[in-house]
């Protein structure tokens, strides 16, 4: 059982991040980090204390926590927080124990958006133990294998340091840590405590991404040889950097690249993997000269339509299909409307053919997604794993 009060004042505590107050001081509060040991100078290692108000700034009823609490009451300000002060300790909490977390050091933050959530939903907490020494081990594959690196210390950028693109285990030997899925300790956070991580599913997340950059290598020769380019964002001309393109690394993130600068020309679609040459990503020659990172989307939802400007005969789907005239019983598509998500649409059956890259909105003929003609043969969503 939590122990907790509804009356008891606030705590001022030493604070580590910078009060409201204090902006002439030091004018924006610190964000919290992708990797890093949960402990600070100002933290108590014996005990600790997190205050929960329903308002913003610190007003209205209040809840004051000094231990683990597995439900908060949805009758206690815990449970739809909108500020909180952190006066000593380090604490995670989350709206279930299955659900995203967000860490706190000592620190008066008066309102969500101030880095810790992105809802006032709060349904739990944990006080995290403190230590006087962090240990971490990162290793490439699932099981501790491959290639490994150890860290005591914070880590603003996993791929800089690691020189990999995923975290795929983990063994926390020393102290606790807190996890980003983002470089500069953004995105969703996941408290690893002293014990094997042998999935990424084990600290609970849905892929191996731990800070690491979405980002595809270019290789002037076939097998990875000669000069390289990284890229980590869309770029409308690779013509500086490159004088021709055999080969493909992609470390993460869904890709497009074209034949010709500013997005033009043949299209191809990359996933992560290896293209040791152009064959492999279905390339009619050497030149690749711009490429764009596809964004990433929960869900897909696509409508298909016999005739132009969305009319006629119309058949909506959410997955992959391999043979669009099987499905639609309607020889051509003449036009298209993307709901929800990006997808890749293909000349011909099997994956096969001219591809082009649909990204939401509406297309009310063929020529507004570059294809001659309104033949189609399968469709495939543009997401990083199926």
């Amino acid at each position: 059982m939590a122990q907790g009060s509804m009356e008891s004042p606030p705590h001022p505590g030493p604070l580590c991040a910078v009060p409201a107050n204090a902006a002439a001081a030091r004018p924006y509060i610190d964000p919290p980090l992708p990797l890093r040991p949960c402990t600070d100078p100002a933290c108590q290692p014996a005990m600790g204390k997190i205050t929960f108000y329903e308002d913003r700034g610190f007003q209205g009823r209040r809840y004051d926590c000094s231990s683990d609490t597995p439900t908060c009451s949805p009758t206690s300000a815990a449970a739809t927080p909108s500020a909180w002060t952190a006066a000593a300790g380090c604490s995670t909490s989350a709206p279930t124990t299955r659900a995203p977390s967000t860490s706190c050091g000592a620190a008066t933050t008066p309102t969500p958006s101030t880095g810790w959530a992105s809802a006032t939903a709060v349904r739990s907490c944990r006080l995290i133990p403190q230590t006087g020494s962090h240990r971490l081990r990162l290793y490439e594959r699932e099981d501790h294998e491959g290639h490994m690196m150890e860290l005591s210390e914070d880590c603003s950028c996993i791929q800089d340091r690691f020189h990999r693109g995923e975290v795929r285990s983990l063994h926390v030997l020393e102290g606790c840590w807190v996890l980003y899925e983002m470089p500069n300790y953004r995105g969703r956070q996941y408290l690893l405590r002293p014990q094997e991580y042998r999935s990424s599913h084990d600290w609970g997340a849905m892929d191996a991404k731990a800070g690491s950059l979405r980002r595809i290598t270019f290789y002037e020769d076939r097998g990875f040889q000669g000069r390289r380019y990284d890229c980590s964002s869309d770029h409308p001309n690779l013509q500086p950097y490159l004088s021709r393109c055999n080969s493909v690394r992609v470390d993460s993130g869904c890709w497009m690249l074209y034949e010709r600068p500013d997005y033009q020309g043949p299209q191809y679609f990359l996933r992560r993997g290896d293209y040791p040459d152009p064959q492999h990503w279905l390339g009619l020659s050497e030149a690749v000269r711009s490429c764009r990172l596809i964004p990433q989307s929960s869900s897909h939802r696509i409508r298909l339509y016999e005739r132009e400007d969305c009319r006629g005969q119309m058949v909506e789907t959410t997955e992959d299909c391999s043979s669009l005239q099987d499905r639609l019983h309607f020889q051509e598509v003449h036009s298209l409307s993307v709901l929800e998500g990006c997808w890749v649409l293909y000349e011909m059956p099997g994956y096969r053919g001219r591809q082009y890259l649909l990204r939401p909105g509406d297309y009310r003929r063929s020529h507004d997604w570059g294809a001659a003609s309104a033949r189609v043969g399968s469709l495939r969503r543009a997401a990083d794993s199926y």
